[in-house]
């Protein structure tokens, strides 16, 4: 008799990204939003087919877009057999149960889709919690949208985290459930916090920036530690704290979760507690992907963030990261453009609109001795202005 062989190999879900184009974006710019929203799809473990774009005024109210650009995803995702359509920006509960009903798949917006990488990413107690926090809170006025979705027990993008055990409840049960997780996450603080009491004699630096950057290996290249960096959005989510000693100084490092463009509301407060660690720290190194033709952008979305957080005054030193792989930008085809070197950088307006500002490569190592100098520089001022009897160090 011939054996069958079947393939339990997890299929990957087809995904369609969908952007509106209001009068203040350009085309450029949703473009680039949409990339970002696909290299989520990606850290999620999707596969992107297509991009959906429409100008308008404003979202439509009832399907975010127009009815025939509905239609047309709706033939798009008939033929293709697509999973998944993604929409770049938070929907509302009748859009989605709108949207849903027309196309007959698994709808999600960006909220939804960093809600569930973050799920899938929570490593610590804390994490775990104020993803699970966020998710209960997203959840809650979609519920009855929800409910026959996650009847199918259903796997996936957008499924993981607490939707697929919190079937069974209703609304009463996830505001208990969301009263008992905040109270186990001020429990949570009050430890963290008797933790950072017993840190204080220390001087504090916290690493920042847009997801992606390059924080975790600046971290590891300072500390000499070994914090899980890879080229995925949000590899690392628990703040990671060491001990570093340059030139017989000690200081602690934090390594903390990336910001990024319209991250959830939901996210942002339930993060606040872990992101202690930057309101706290006396000097903030905000790493920028140099190499990104859309830095600009990411930076002042960091700047946004932090101005939120209450942390946006503290001293700052600006690492310019990846000078490695940065394209100077060409003013026609045909034209070569030569790669910066260390001097040209120093004298751009990055470097003079930053100051103090320094230019690495965290990856191959270039001008790392002039970075931990100059943190150096800022940690022993600090630390002789809080210790000035301590001599010893310097």
């Amino acid at each position: 008799m011939k054996q069958k062989f079947y393939d339990t190999a997890e299929k990957q879900e087809k995904v369609i990204l969908v952007g509106v184009i209001t009068p203040n974006e350009t085309e450029e710019q949703e473009k680039e939003y949409l990339e970002e929203l696909q290299f989520l799809v990606e850290t999620a473990g999707g596969f992107t087919v297509r991009h959906f774009t429409q100008k308008m005024q404003r979202p439509e109210r009832a399907t975010f877009v127009g009815t025939g650009k509905l239609e047309e995803i709706k033939a798009f995702v008939d033929s293709e057999e697509i999973d998944i359509v993604v929409f770049d920006d938070e929907l509302s509960p009748s859009q989605l149960r709108n949207i849903e009903n027309e196309l007959q798949v698994k709808i999600l917006d960006r909220s939804n889709l960093i809600l569930d990488i973050f799920a899938g990413r929570a490593q610590s107690a804390q994490a775990k919690s104020q993803v699970e926090l966020a998710q209960l809170q997203y959840l809650l006025p979609r519920l009855t949208r929800m409910w026959t979705h996650l009847e199918r027990q259903k796997g996936g993008i957008g499924m993981r985290g607490p939707g697929e055990s919190q079937i069974e409840t209703d609304r009463r049960l996830i505001l208990n459930k969301i009263s008992l997780l905040k109270e186990k996450l001020k429990q949570i603080d009050r430890q963290n916090e008797t933790q950072r009491k017993n840190r204080n004699q220390l001087v504090r630096v916290a690493l920042v920036g847009y997801t992606n950057v390059g924080k975790s290996t600046i971290m590891n290249m300072i500390s000499k530690s070994e914090v899980f960096a890879e080229n995925k959005l949000f590899a690392t989510l628990d703040t990671t704290v060491r001990k570093v000693v340059i030139e017989n100084l000690p200081f602690l490092l934090s390594d903390t979760v990336g910001f990024i463009r319209k991250l959830p509301h939901h996210l942002v407060e339930c993060f606040k507690s872990t992101l202690d660690e930057v309101r706290e720290a006396d000097i903030l190194v905000h790493v920028v992907d140099v190499s990104h033709p859309n830095f600009e952008d990411q930076i002042r979305t960091v700047n946004e963030t932090l101005k939120e957080l209450g942390a946006v005054d503290k001293q700052t030193i600006t690492v310019f990261n990846k000078i490695d792989a940065y394209k100077p930008v060409q003013t026609s085809p045909e034209e070569h453009a030569a790669q910066l070197t260390l001097e040209d950088f120093e004298q751009s307006w990055m470097g003079k609109n930053n100051s103090p500002a320094i230019f690495i490569s965290a990856l191959k190592k270039e001008n790392v001795e002039e970075f931990r100098k100059l943190l150096y520089d800022k940690v022993v001022t600090i630390h002789m202005h809080r210790y000035p009897y301590d001599k010893l160090l310097y």
